[in-house]
């Protein structure tokens, strides 16, 4: 039987900027599958504006931190060299590697060009503001330090449908570039009426050549990491069918194993199941709207209505479709969408993604090693360990619910007998200590069962029914397990 999988997001926003992290990586890899992580998503690997930018602020998609470009030959994680000694060092440990790719934008670009515009309400993206007009913008990009090497692709003004920027007269707005045929891509999400723009130079995928490079420049980027898969950035702003024509594509180079989940990044579930069967469940997508919920009960406290957390989320409809999580770089403080879940409820939180059998589970980087900037947050490594622990040797087989009390609610893993002592309780309360009489198996009576967390000294002894009453601290979670059996 296979054992439970596991991504871990290897970064947070404040990861040092010293050039260190893909060492870092390297130095953890074995640490990360001793405790139950078995695949590593990485930050976007490509060079970006400067020595400092996270990689989302792509320049060259070709220069993995090879080349003297934006001041620097290392990116803001390292060389190309100590990036794929790090992703070697993860596959020896039997750790999958999946790649952040930025496909929506360039940034940083060589030079200006001259052409013509129309100013579109940021508001509205369809509504014109402005009469035609003439605009220098950044849009050349040439890659004097790297020339040719691996793709003599060269972008300009006539690759990109958008951008924020007149160079002449120093004026930021919403601009979009005109030209035949050309024009905001309609299979985009509809905020602001089209969100086909998001930042700097907005790539056009009606543009057959840039089709072609970026399909290109993905099989490149997957044959040289030897990745197992990417994150697909910022999709709600990329025409769906270049999403799923890409998704083919890499697939039938690599295999079909390649694995891809997309940040598609809206709380309604009806707008992810659309776009899931737009792109003919290709992908996998980050379950949004769990994290929107998980923040609103870490907020609302013993208000917040525990029976209903998994109501209009990704993970109860397309269970098959869903990559859990509690936060990323983009909720954390200060962050673009600063969701962050409240410190007491993380543990709670994350026993919610790693314990139950549906959706594919993310552990952020900052909740494990802690945040840095100017007021750092610690982790939670003991926290998590332990639910990692229960994930990979105990939250196995049927799954019972006990969703029925709005402050305290629980839920059963009956286990597999393919895994020796798997099975678990757990126990989750947003309000007072309490407990719940939960039914693990009449073959259970005699066993002893302890917390996993070690919240709770209680040794409790399975009845000859197979129930047992499972207590909690007050805003807290407890996981019980069997111990020893006795005689």
């Amino acid at each position: 039987m296979n054992r439970n999988h596991t991504i871990m997001q290897f970064f947070e926003w404040h990861v040092k900027a010293d050039g260190t992290h893909w060492k870092y990586l390297k130095e953890n890899a074995s640490r990360l599958k001793e405790i139950g992580i078995d695949s590593i998503w990485i930050p976007p690997v490509s060079k970006g504006l400067s020595a400092e930018d996270n990689g989302y602020g792509i320049y060259d998609g070709y220069d993995l931190g090879e080349f003297n470009q934006k001041g620097t030959v290392r990116t803001k994680y390292g060389t190309k060299q100590e990036l794929l000694d790090a992703i070697s060092v993860c596959r020896e440990h039997g750790l999958c590697v999946f790649a952040d790719v930025v496909m929506n934008h360039k940034a940083g670009a060589d030079d200006t060009e001259t052409f013509q515009v129309i100013e579109v309400d940021p508001l509205n993206r369809n509504e014109e503001v402005s009469e035609p007009f003439e605009i220098e913008g950044w849009t050349k990009f040439t890659f004097p330090g790297r020339g040719d090497k691996y793709s003599e692709f060269k972008w300009s003004f006539e690759h990109f449908n958008g951008t924020d920027y007149d160079a002449r007269t120093e004026k930021t707005g919403v601009f979009r570039i005109l030209g035949e045929n050309k024009h905001w891509n309609e299979n985009v999400d509809d905020e602001f009426g089209n969100y086909d723009y998001l930042m700097f130079a907005n790539i056009d995928y009606d543009h057959p050549a840039v089709i072609e490079e970026m399909q290109s420049w993905g099989k490149w980027l997957s044959d040289t990491l030897q990745c197992d898969g990417f994150r697909l950035d910022a999709i709600k702003h990329i025409n769906y069918q270049f999403i799923s024509s890409f998704a083919r594509e890499i697939r039938n180079h690599r295999g079909e194993d390649f694995y891809f989940v997309g940040e598609f990044w809206n709380p309604e579930l009806e707008a992810c199941r659309k776009f899931l069967d737009e792109i003919d469940y290709q992908i996998d997508l980050f379950d949004v709207p769990l994290h929107y919920k998980l923040h609103a009960a870490s907020k609302a406290g013993r208000d917040f209505d525990l029976t209903t957390i998994f109501d209009d989320t990704l993970v109860q409809s397309h269970p098959q479709n869903a990559v859990t999580f509690v936060d990323n770089h983009d909720t954390q403080p200060d962050e673009a969408l600063e969701s962050w879940v409240d410190d007491w409820f993380k543990p709670s939180a994350y026993s919610l993604i790693l314990l139950r059998q549906d959706g594919y589970p993310c552990v952020f980087f900052g909740d494990y090693y802690g945040i840095g900037g100017d007021e750092p947050i610690p982790g939670k490594q003991e926290d998590i360990e332990r639910l990692l622990f229960a994930r990979t040797h105990k939250a196995y087989g049927e799954q019972e619910d006990y969703f029925d009390h709005p402050n305290t609610i629980g839920w059963v893993r009956r286990g597999v007998e393919e895994i020796e002592g798997s099975g678990c309780a757990v126990v989750i309360s947003n309000g007072d200590e309490g407990d719940k009489r939960m039914y693990v198996g009449e073959h259970r009576a005699g066993e002893i069962w302890t917390d996993l967390t070690l919240k709770r000294e209680e040794r409790i002894i399975i009845e000859e029914d197979g129930f047992a009453a499972f207590p909690v601290d007050g805003g807290s979670v407890s996981v019980w397990a069997a111990a020893v059996k006795t005689e």
